[in-house]
């Protein structure tokens, strides 16, 4: 399990114990240059963590990969305890029983705790399952980051996008390449301690969705 977390004190320790209690699996947290204790706190759970003093989630996400050499299956879950690590049988099962070649944590088809996806947030990413949808023949309702992916298939990616955009290029480069896309119901809360950086405020939510949208635009008629 690959977490990426860039200021989660008081978020990321509690999230280690729940993963540990529930599946025997490497975590690897990349700290992605935090300012507070967030490395310490990960380490003291029990995580292998990585640094990755770049800014930028898909940096933080390349950099889990790369620490992650003996896994065959990989795991992406946000490190600020608004997803449960108690989803994370479901969204393993599909890959594992050969099912599928990656899962997507839906939050849409499961359950938002009330408050926990803004309006301005849950818009946006109804609009760009929508579009994608359209332009990938694919069939999804959300653009989770808690995701389950075969090693094998995300090295065959060649992933370029280092910001938000990095789970985005991840769906539709497999779209293209007729992989096995399957969604999951899970659980999604506010976070329990700190600020979002990207929910927590229009712009933020604006930025990231100029992001997705450039990447879903942008791969949608390649011929590679």
């Amino acid at each position: 399990m690959i977490i990426p977390a860039l200021n989660e004190a008081g978020n990321i320790g509690k999230v280690m114990r729940e993963v540990r209690a529930i599946a025997q699996v490497e975590v690897i947290v990349v700290d992605n240059n935090s300012t507070d204790s967030t490395a310490e706190e990960a380490e003291q759970a029990g995580a292998k963590v990585v640094i990755e003093s770049r800014r930028g989630y898909g940096y933080a996400c390349a950099a889990g990969v790369a620490a992650a050499q003996d896994a065959e299956v990989l795991v992406f879950m946000d490190g600020d305890y608004s997803f449960s690590p108690a989803d994370l049988p479901l969204l393993l099962s599909p890959v594992l029983n050969d099912q599928a070649d990656i899962v997507l944590g839906s939050r849409e088809r499961g359950i938002i705790a009330p408050g926990a996806m803004p309006p301005h947030q849950r818009f946006g990413n109804w609009l760009v399952s929508r579009l994608m949808n359209l332009l990938y023949g694919i069939s999804i309702t959300d653009l989770g980051p808690y995701r389950a992916i075969r090693r094998q298939l995300l090295s065959e990616l060649d992933m370029q996008e280092m910001t938000y955009g990095w789970p985005t290029e991840m769906i539709v480069k497999s779209a293209r390449r007729g992989a096995r896309i399957v969604e999951v119901p899970v659980s999604y809360q506010s976070r329990r301690y700190g600020h979002s950086k990207v929910s927590g405020t229009v712009r933020g939510t604006v930025l990231a969705t100029w992001f997705i949208l450039g990447v879903t635009f942008r791969y949608a008629w390649r011929i590679r």
